[in-house]
């Protein structure tokens, strides 16, 4: 029998990334916050939307750096990873029953992060400076590794 942890998302950036140090072994990784929605009918015929926060960490050097130099908030991406849990105690105060409380937080370790062309039309000035060379201009939103 095998098994897959494999997650896609497409949404849009909330914050621009963050690049952090690990504490192990000192390696930088980047994190972003990648907001997805969904949407459905209720029984009065309205629409109704929920929008779902992932956490992303992205640890492949050239990747981590890129993202972080290359997204921004607002940034229209699509995630390719696996799914991370971890978990951890927190002293909780208002039970005592028990001194703490196991929290478990979910994250997506990002193989895969593209921006997504939006069919949003190039500038004049970009328009114009490939007319007048005769080449188009190079796009900035292939990433490859």
């Amino acid at each position: 029998m095998s098994y897959l942890n494999s997650v896609t998302l497409v949404g849009f950036v909330g914050a621009d990334p963050e690049q952090r140090q690990a504490r192990n072994n000192g390696s930088k990784f980047t994190v972003l916050s990648v907001a997805t929605q969904r949407s459905w009918k209720t029984a009065e015929d309205e629409w109704a939307f929920k929008t779902e926060w992932h956490r992303v960490c992205i640890f492949r050097p050239r990747l981590a750096d890129h993202v972080a130099t290359a997204i921004k908030k607002g940034t229209h991406v699509l995630v390719e990873g696996e799914l991370v849990s971890s978990t951890y105690e927190r002293p909780n105060g208002k039970s005592k029953k028990s001194a703490t409380t196991k929290i478990t937080s979910w994250t997506i370790r990002a193989d895969i992060v593209r921006k997504l062309d939006r069919g949003e039309p190039q500038p004049e000035t970009v328009a114009s400076a490939s007319d007048a060379s005769g080449q188009a201009p190079e796009s900035s939103e292939e990433i490859h590794y």
